[in-house]
């Protein structure tokens, strides 16, 4: 673990640089999941970060290490959503001013979001990669420094600061559910997680339709894949070509991935809203959908679920919450 981008080491100093800055987030045991699977469930509430998503972690990490002249150039960064929102957060808290470029897949409700915290908005193309295109001419035309939502190590430490709390919190954590896009979350944790206990398995966590980053294991390299929408509209986009982090760091601390179908991630929302009191997003389902599904075969506990965003549309899950909807036809509304 010590050759790969960043290790337990770099995440440690995360913890510390961004303290204060971020929520230490609740980490409760799930009364209904424990009592289903017979092992104690214990639920990482991320959506309760400041920002509604682990990303305010990874973003506030960057910022405070870039220095006083690039804070005054602006950052700018391609989103589905949660990122673009915690780097608006971010930038505004350090001084700085940020520009978030999203394809037109990305919820109103994210966009709004964003421009409310602040930050510039530019709805670019059907694609997270599109809007990339957007961002590297912003990087070379205006000089806006690039803070990328996954695939850069202080990013990728700073998430991993999640992994450290759910290791203080359930020492004896055997497995751990993360959700999978980019890989700056799944790696971030894995390798805290391993860090401090190397004997955690820690299963990534995504979507039937258009998952990049399982594609591109499969394949033994990155590659591209067809951005679809999806009830976790968060996890989708692509994961780089050129990805030089995450993509290295999931293929050798990743134990397992796990597909869902989107009626699994509805039934997910269904469940935290009914069992847990929580509201969360498609792509913050992902564990209990995985959990329900009982696609992990046997499951050794105890287990530790991230959920990792609240930022759903709300008319959205009403309509997931009361069922009798298609979750394809919801997705792609």
């Amino acid at each position: 673990m010590s050759n790969l981008p960043v290790t337990v080491t770099d995440i440690e100093q995360a913890a510390r640089r961004i303290k204060g800055r971020v929520l230490n987030t609740p980490f409760v045991l799930s009364a209904s999941l424990c009592e289903r699977f017979g092992v104690p469930v214990g639920l990482k509430l991320e959506h309760h970060q400041t920002t509604g998503s682990f990303k305010l972690r990874g973003a506030t990490n960057a910022m405070l290490s870039l220095t006083s002249e690039e804070r005054a150039r602006g950052v700018v960064a391609a989103s589905t959503g949660n990122h673009g929102r915690a780097l608006a957060h971010a930038a505004k808290a350090a001084g700085s001013v940020a520009t978030i470029c999203v394809s037109k897949l990305v919820p109103n409700n994210k966009v709004s979001d964003i421009r409310r915290l602040g930050a510039n908005v530019l709805i670019v193309g059907k694609s997270q990669d599109e809007a990339q295109l957007e961002v590297e001419r912003l990087v070379a035309e205006e000089g806006l420094v690039m803070v990328p939502p996954f695939d850069n190590r202080t990013v990728v430490a700073g998430q991993g600061t999640l992994g450290l709390e759910i290791v203080e919190a359930m020492p004896d954590v055997a497995t751990v559910f993360v959700p999978l896009s980019g890989g700056g979350l799944a790696a971030g944790v894995a390798a805290a997680v391993k860090g401090r206990s190397p004997k955690t398995r820690v299963i990534g966590l995504t979507m039937e339709r258009g998952a990049a980053m399982k594609a591109s294991l499969n394949a033994g390299r990155p590659v591209q894949v067809e951005e679809v929408a999806s009830l976790a509209d968060s996890l989708g986009g692509g994961i780089g070509l050129d990805n030089a982090v995450t993509f290295e760091m999931c293929r050798a601390l990743l134990d397992d991935v796990i597909l869902l179908s989107e009626a699994e991630i509805a039934a997910g929302m269904r469940h935290a809203y009914s069992q847990e009191r929580e509201v969360i997003e498609g792509a913050g389902a992902v564990g209990i959908a995985a959990l329900l599904s009982r696609r992990f075969g046997r499951l050794e506990g105890p287990v530790a679920v991230i959920l990792s965003g609240r930022n759903v549309d709300m008319d959205l899950h009403r309509r997931v919450i009361n069922g009798g909807v298609d979750p394809l036809a919801e997705a792609a509304a």
